[in-house]
């Protein structure tokens, strides 16, 4: 059962209605691909990510190093938090003066659609389509908010990387990170798949339509044939309850292809 009707969701993003899909058996990797496993793909094939070739991407504004912030001369109107930081790429995840020291195991981030597509193609694998995702993620709890069911901290424990305190000043880290956390962080869903909730957005293949699905295919469904973004999903380590209350299994977002920020990663299916 895909998709929910959720009353603290986003209709207009293309959540529900609920409706019965079939997928066909598929692969899903445990994580999302970490910085380690991006880094020997770069070594062994050059690979220059659209980040580095336009030589900037967005980074949080808190985690921008005071030296980069003075260089720093504009900021997303809509979404100010944001900070365009000339730099800021995956190996280098804030800035010229960042590096991955202590990260290797976290989520790579900074990765266009396009870019992760590459790592797929030289992984010998894919992206999953948002019809997989959302299945491998809900890990056999059917129609729950989350992995676990539908209390977000049950008895008073956290099982996901979000934003607690006020957004987007007042991170508390009660969870125990305030950017992003290792793959492997929180327990796994039913399905023995990490971090689906929270830490980083997630690509999927799918061109994103909040309409597409209500006469679209039942059996592996796949989106529509073109568009203007990809689908994301899972949330990141900045969704918030009072700004983006998208880390619920069901919940979509969608970014251009080209787009990069620091909360933005992947994980890996494949065909059996």
């Amino acid at each position: 059962m895909m998709g929910t009707d959720d009353e603290v969701g986003f209709p207009e993003d293309g959540e529900g209605p609920i409706r019965e899909v079939t997928v066909s058996p598929f692969q899903m990797d445990a994580t999302a691909v970490t910085n380690s496993q991006f880094s020997r793909f770069v070594k062994d094939t050059g690979y220059k990510t659209e980040a580095e070739q336009f030589g900037w991407s967005f980074v949080f504004h808190s985690f921008v190093p005071e030296e980069t912030a003075t260089r720093v001369e504009q900021t997303v109107q809509i979404t100010p938090w944001w900070w365009p930081v000339d730099g800021a790429c995956w190996s280098k995840p804030e800035g010229p003066e960042s590096s991955l020291a202590g990260r290797w195991d976290h989520p790579a981030v900074h990765i266009s659609w396009n870019d992760a597509v590459a790592f797929t193609e030289w992984a010998e694998k894919r992206l999953p389509t948002e019809a997989e995702w959302e299945l491998a993620a809900r890990g056999g709890v059917e129609g729950a908010r989350y992995p676990w069911g539908d209390e977000l901290t049950p008895d008073g424990e956290h099982r996901c990387n979000i934003w607690q305190g006020t957004f987007p000043e007042g991170n508390t880290e009660e969870d125990g990170f305030a950017s992003t956390a290792p793959v492997n962080a929180f327990p796994p869903n039913g399905y023995g798949l990490y971090n689906v909730s929270g830490n980083v957005w997630e690509w999927c293949a799918d061109w994103f339509s909040p309409d597409h699905h209500l006469d679209g295919p039942r059996t592996d469904p796949k989106g529509p044939d073109r568009g203007d973004a990809r689908s994301m999903r899972g949330g990141s380590y900045l969704c918030h309850e009072s700004y983006c209350n998208r880390y619920r299994i069901a919940a979509r977002s969608a970014n251009t292809p080209d787009s990069s920020t620091g909360n933005l990663g992947f994980r890996c299916a494949q065909d059996l």
